[in-house]
């Protein structure tokens, strides 16, 4: 079965100061675009940089062909998203990110501070989305169709999705 990972990173909603908003947002998007059976394996964690890396780390090992993480793409002192990301990965996808960017100036002019990447493990795509439920579902439209393609190309579970892009095959 098709293994997704959803990794909230927040001090604040993993110390249970609010609710995280955003994990859900991304869960609510999967569930709207994908048509197959998949399984969600959530994690809530804080901005910390061994924590997201381990957390990563698990994820891939666990066979998920999508890594999906959300906050810690900013430029405070404490996002380390992208950084424990690229520890993590094989081969960046810079496509994503540059898209996500642009896309998201439509909307907010401060999104140009955003440093969200994507990149691929093994059989594994991981993207990091910002973290504001809003923000989640402008970036997501603008990359979706390209997600599924990407992971049928490094081997990882199918993604049946009607808004994918896949190549005509001759």
């Amino acid at each position: 079965m098709l293994k997704i990972g959803v990794v909230t990173i927040s001090d604040r909603a993993s110390a249970g100061i609010y609710e995280d908003k955003s994990g859900k947002e991304i869960e609510k998007f999967l569930k709207e675009n994908i048509e197959n059976e998949f399984e969600i394996i959530y994690r809530l964690i804080p901005d910390e940089f061994d924590k997201i890396v381990k957390t990563l780390k698990e994820l891939v090992q666990k066979k998920c062909s999508l890594i999906l993480t959300t906050g810690g793409t900013g430029p405070a002192k404490r996002d380390v998203t992208p950084e424990a990301t690229r520890e993590v990965i094989q081969k960046e996808l810079p496509g994503f990110g540059e898209l996500m960017r642009i896309h998201s100036l439509k909307y907010v002019p401060t999104s140009i501070l955003a440093r969200g990447i994507g990149g691929v493990v093994d059989n594994t795509f991981i993207l990091n989305l910002p973290g504001n439920p809003k923000a989640i579902r402008e970036n997501l439209e603008a990359v979706w169709a390209a997600i599924p393609y990407t992971i049928d190309l490094i081997g990882g579970d199918y993604i049946e999705s009607k808004t994918a892009f896949r190549p005509r095959k001759k």
